[in-house]
């Protein structure tokens, strides 16, 4: 498919996802930057065209529709100046709470900043008058899975709650004409996406059948209790992370999905129907691909804002999801095809095992026994604060969920850094035990939270995993595909400090675990003993990456056993 072609198919998936979503009207103000999506609105007939010469009256005239209909109307300008003339119309929209579509046509990157003609800077045009702002770049068609659930996203946003303009900024290159192909598959139930205005109108889809898979994330205030009782009725499996309030040892939680999956077979075997998503995504990249690839549709609540990186949610809403799951346990149960959750029982079962097989009671830390090992040993009512990079996804994948703990990760921009502070902000504010797990690197981003910590009235226990570098980066092909000198150089990044005495001269108490020292023990010892203390757990990069392997395949292994595959 040529590049125009692209850009025609392209616009006239936006149009058909519109029209699915419920839209019935398109304001086109003539322009030629413009043409793949004034095509594409004159040619489907389900839109009913209005041509207006003048882009500040276009502006208004779909305001009046959008105040007559209750729904978005479409009001479509070339470049340049012409998007400024939509701005009136925009802030009356955003303060009168009508839909709205704004789009905005833009030349495409190489001919912004450069001095080109008809080029004005159109990126966040209208401030903060929008819901939402979308730029998706010129169009490719490598990128095609994403149009539809684009153009719902941009809907859902018009539509609200609360309802207001948004604007869909498209970069086209010309040539401007072509011909649009076979579109990317739409939904049959027609929206892509939608956002309805509270929990409860998400029944609305009604209680899903099938193969229900339920993943948990971290939604405040969620019960536990409440989702695991909801899926024993319905038959669905749960997994949770262990932010989720529904990380809990139950007859449905699902453990130690990341390494279930690292088995192909098992992986097709338990793939999912539907899938309830309560709160943000999970950090297991493993996880979280293998759910997009599942193709499942996915019914997203209590997450923050618009949630649907994989593209493939049905049903968004940010309202507490207590009243579904509250609708979906009282709802007349339809039996789960197949054995699903026994199927689910046995694989986790026999993850869990094997598991315990191979790490409980090893004498020698790896990383994943140092994070099953603090999840274990702190005490009912503690907070356990995790790192990103190998810690949270460690804690997910290896250790055991338990009742009684509260765990905590900075997991809305996922960096490491402030990650100490973090945790001595958890300790001061609960005034609870709490623990941090943390590598050496962000202890080192960080180490200043340190700081005047040993004077201040609060229990926190570091555990710092120091493998001397960036481990994660050990997993990534940069470490195979590199030589070993200019990988250690680049990603590696050895330090070569001496971290016990780096917290000893912020004046807190810290040791280094000797070869052999029980992991548990000492993170028990320690929060025995109150105050901030830091404890420094050596380990290997390249064993680290061998015993991760390790244990994964003993868990795949066990798991194929126990499904007969």
């Amino acid at each position: 498919m040529t590049p125009h072609d692209v850009q025609a198919t392209f616009a006239a998936t936006l149009v058909d996802e519109w029209v699915r979503d419920g839209l019935t009207d398109a304001v086109v103000c003539p322009g030629s930057r413009s043409t793949p999506l004034a095509l594409a609105l004159a040619d489907h007939p389900g839109v009913r065209l209005h041509v207006q010469h003048d882009e500040r009256s276009g502006g208004f005239l779909a305001l009046g529709l959008g105040l007559a209909t209750g729904r978005p109307a479409v009001v479509l300008t070339t470049s340049g100046t012409a998007t400024a003339e939509l701005h009136p119309a925009v802030v009356e929209a955003d303060l009168a709470g009508v839909p709205l579509l704004a789009c905005t046509a833009d030349r495409p990157p190489e001919l912004r900043d450069v001095g080109a003609p008809q080029a004005i800077d159109q990126v966040h045009l209208y401030g903060r008058s929008v819901r939402w702002f979308g730029d998706p770049g010129v169009p490719d068609a490598a990128g095609a899975e994403r149009w539809r659930p684009l153009a719902a996203r941009a809907y859902a946003a018009a539509v609200g709650p609360p309802a207001g303009p948004v604007q869909v900024n498209l970069p086209f290159r010309e040539p401007l004409v072509g011909s649009p192909g076979p579109l990317p598959s739409a939904r049959e139930t027609g929206a892509w996406a939608q956002r309805p205005a509270s929990a409860a109108v998400a029944t609305g889809v009604e209680v899903p059948t099938g193969r229900v898979l339920v993943v948990a994330g971290a939604v405040p205030g969620l019960d536990g209790e409440l989702v695991h009782a909801t899926a024993a009725a319905r038959g669905w499996p749960v997994v949770a992370e262990p932010r989720s309030p529904a990380w809990l040892p139950a007859d449905t939680s699902v453990t130690h999905l990341d390494a279930i999956l690292r088995s192909p077979r098992a992986a097709e075997a338990l793939r999912p129907d539907v899938v309830v998503r309560l709160g943000a995504p999970g950090s297991s990249r493993v996880v979280n691909e293998w759910l997009a690839a599942s193709g499942a549709p996915e019914i997203v609540l209590g997450a923050p804002a618009w949630s649907d990186p994989s593209g493939t949610a049905a049903v968004l809403s940010a309202e507490d999801p207590a009243g579904f799951l509250q609708a979906a346990r009282r709802a007349p149960s339809e039996p789960t095809p197949g054995g699903w959750l026994d199927a689910w029982q046995a694989a986790s079962t026999a993850a869990a095992k094997a598991l315990a097989d191979e790490l409980d009671g090893a004498i020698a830390a790896t990383e994943p026994g140092v994070a099953r090992a603090v999840v274990a040993a702190l005490p009912d009512g503690a907070r356990l604060v995790v790192s990103s990079s190998m810690p949270i996804r460690d804690v997910e994948r290896y250790a055991a969920p338990r009742a009684g703990l509260v765990t905590i990760a900075n997991r809305g921009a996922n960096g490491i850094d402030g990650v100490v502070s973090t945790a001595l902000g958890v300790a001061l504010g609960s005034a609870a035990p709490t623990a941090l797990l943390v590598g050496d690197i962000a202890l080192l981003h960080d180490s200043n939270g340190l700081l005047g910590a040993a004077g201040r009235n609060a229990d926190l226990v570091c555990v710092v995993v120091d493998n001397d570098g960036g481990g994660i980066f050990s997993f990534l092909p940069q470490a195979t595909a590199l030589a070993e000198a200019r990988f250690e150089t680049l990603f590696g990044t050895p330090h070569g400090l001496d971290l016990v005495a780096l917290a000893s001269a912020y004046g807190v108490d810290a040791r280094r675990l000797p070869p052999g020292e029980d992991v548990a023990t000492a993170v028990g010892r320690a929060v025995e003993a109150g105050g901030v203390r830091v404890l420094v757990v050596p380990t290997d990069r390249a064993a680290n990456v061998a015993e991760h392997g390790r244990l994964d395949e003993a868990m795949a292994a066990a798991v194929e056993a126990a499904l007969g595959i």
